[in-house]
């Protein structure tokens, strides 16, 4: 039976009752019983984990990779799992949303799922896939299979119904980096995606005290948010301002302090480039493809946001740089600069990027994980979002009068 499209049927009502027991919420990977080997015609993939849970299999492709669902296993010593097929070029897990785990095979060639099962026992489970090669058009015939409509990237939560403009507080939309799947940079034990979302739930209690904004996080656990959908949360909940939160790392040169990007064509300089590609490759091996639609939002969207919404857009930046500053808080030598990250596209909401700071600079990452310094830089950000809101208010007052 082929699995790389449609969710194993593994129920709790039968499960519990084939094992005369609860099953607890989380099952454990048992990395010593685990492998992934390379045979004469395929990949063999065993996975053993401490009870069965549902699941489904499929690949993807633009870069090729299969891509392993589960309700949901703690994937803690995947690294470990002998992998001694050269067909696999990495393997890597975290939560892919709320519930459900992902394990992401990427492939070096390709591959589909010829046979796929679980053995189930009263130790637990086994997860065992087949892939065998295909040429590429039957690879890319699998890999373009739709979704199944329950399974379709997450829908933007329910949330509350939007604030007409200039109407009571300014929603502002507060966006942690990467989650889930995707831990973003990572040093000394310590994650961006992590790192992020403690200061994104500061820095929302401190703008809710403030009176004058009503904040929405994309996300507010460890799971994993394509970027278009931080986009369609934003905008569901007739946000205002956005502000993704990140604490990149760079692999070349040094890079310490904050720094403010806002969109542009063209990047400030080679780094500001690689970081927003490295932000949309890591869109695209969690498992959602931006390219068909990142041409028409270039093309389009930036046309749009030139006229009204890029001057919004550089006084909030502006605002940002001077709190910040202000404060006597760290900035990098360029603090404002210009990338193309997708996440920036909205034509009609201000959107800035904030690089909080650099795990790749040791300073950067003690001040990142210091609560005093947070909270310092928390109200910066603050300031500057007064400023900036207080500023647009009135030139908006301008435009009406003269109207």
């Amino acid at each position: 039976m082929r699995a790389i499209l449609l969710m194993i049927g593994v129920f709790w009502a039968t499960l519990t009752a084939a094992f005369g027991q609860e099953l607890s919420a989380l099952a454990r990977l048992d990395a010593a019983q685990s492998s992934i080997t390379a045979g004469e015609d395929g990949v063999s993939v065993t996975l053993a984990i401490s009870q069965p849970v549902p699941w489904r299999v499929r690949v993807l492709d633009g870069p090729p990779r299969l891509v392993l669902d589960v309700r949901e296993v703690d994937w803690t010593g995947i690294d470990t799992v002998p992998a001694r097929a050269p067909q696999i070029s990495a393997v890597r897990a975290g939560v892919f949303r709320a519930g459900w785990s992902r394990l992401v095979l990427d492939l070096a060639m390709p591959l589909v799922v010829a046979r796929s099962e679980m053995q189930t026992g009263s130790e637990g489970a086994v997860i065992r896939l087949r892939l065998t090669p295909a040429d590429a058009a039957s690879f890319a015939a699998e890999a373009a299979r739709p979704e199944p409509p329950e399974w379709a990237t997450p829908a933007a939560r329910d949330l509350p119904a939007p604030v007409a403009r200039g109407d009571g507080p300014v929603v502002v939309v507060l966006d942690p980096g990467h989650g889930g799947i995707d831990p973003g940079a990572e040093r000394d034990g310590q994650k961006e995606a992590d790192l992020m979302l403690v200061f994104a739930r500061e820095l929302k209690d401190l703008l809710s005290r403030d009176g004058r904004f009503r904040v929405v996080l994309t996300r507010d656990d460890d799971v994993f948010v394509p970027l278009e959908a931080r986009i369609s949360i934003a905008r569901k909940a007739g946000g205002q301002v956005f502000l993704s939160l990140h604490a990149d790392a760079l692999a070349e040169g040094e890079a310490q302090g904050a720094t403010i990007y806002t969109l542009s064509d063209e990047a400030s300089d080679e780094a500001s480039a690689a970081l927003a590609e490295r932000h949309d490759r890591d869109d695209l091996l969690a498992g959602v493809d931006l390219k068909d639609q990142d041409d028409v939002v270039a093309s389009v969207l930036m046309d749009m946001a030139r006229t009204e919404t890029a001057p919004r857009v550089e006084r909030l930046a502006t605002a940002l740089v001077a709190s910040i500053k202000a404060a006597d808080i760290r900035m990098h030598r360029h603090p404002h600069q210009e990338a193309g990250f997708s996440v920036l596209k909205s034509p009609d909401m201000p959107s800035v990027l904030v690089e909080v700071g650099f795990l790749s600079s040791a300073r950067d990452l003690k001040r990142l994980t210091d609560k005093a310094w947070r909270d310092r830089m928390a109200e910066a950000l603050r300031q500057g979002l007064v400023a900036w809101a207080d500023e647009d208010a009135a030139i908006r007052a301008l435009r009406e009068n003269a109207d």
